[in-house]
């Protein structure tokens, strides 16, 4: 089992704090070493994703910072901020470089695929952590998705259509 950073934004974050976020999709990088027929081996062999195999972990990485005066950490994500009073300002930092000892949410891999961004399914948009449960039978949650991606990656980046890292995970 092996263990690896993984980086969120503060929505994304949430989402995993809610328990409605389980999938995260990522672009396979153009020339990239892959083996896509070990993706999900049936003998639980090693993955040529970067991101891991089932029964490996993730270690969130998200924005923070630390209190000088207590070390308390605090978390960008989280929506009761200190008092500034009491605390000061806090600096926080990017996400980049949350240490592992920083890292409050630890994922386990569950599985592992690849296919083009364009064919996730209405579920996994919801499992991608969409906000609105009434998505789920109603307006498509893949709509959702689109603009999120797109916030997250550019404007024409639903567009391109990539091969992404399909990868699937419940919380430690």
């Amino acid at each position: 089992m092996k263990e690896r950073g993984i980086l969120f934004s503060a929505p994304m974050v949430r989402a995993l704090l809610a328990g409605t976020k389980t999938q995260t999709r990522r672009v396979l990088k153009p020339g990239g070493d892959y083996r896509l027929d070990l993706v999900a081996p049936a003998d639980g062999g090693p993955s040529r994703c970067p991101f891991g195999a089932p029964g490996d972990r993730l270690w969130v990485r998200e924005t923070w910072a630390c209190n000088p005066y207590d070390d308390a950490l605090w978390y960008r994500a989280t929506d009761q901020l200190p008092d500034k009073a009491e605390y000061g300002p806090l600096k926080w930092r990017p996400s980049i470089f949350m240490p592992r000892a920083a890292s409050r949410i630890t994922l386990v891999i569950t599985g592992v695929r690849v296919e083009r961004l364009q064919d996730i399914t209405r579920g996994d948009a919801m499992a991608e952590g969409c906000p609105f449960v009434n998505m789920a039978r109603g307006e498509d949650p893949r709509v959702w998705y689109e603009h999120l991606w797109c916030d997250l990656n550019g404007a024409d980046s639903w567009r391109a259509n990539p091969w992404v890292w399909v990868v699937e995970f419940r919380r430690a």
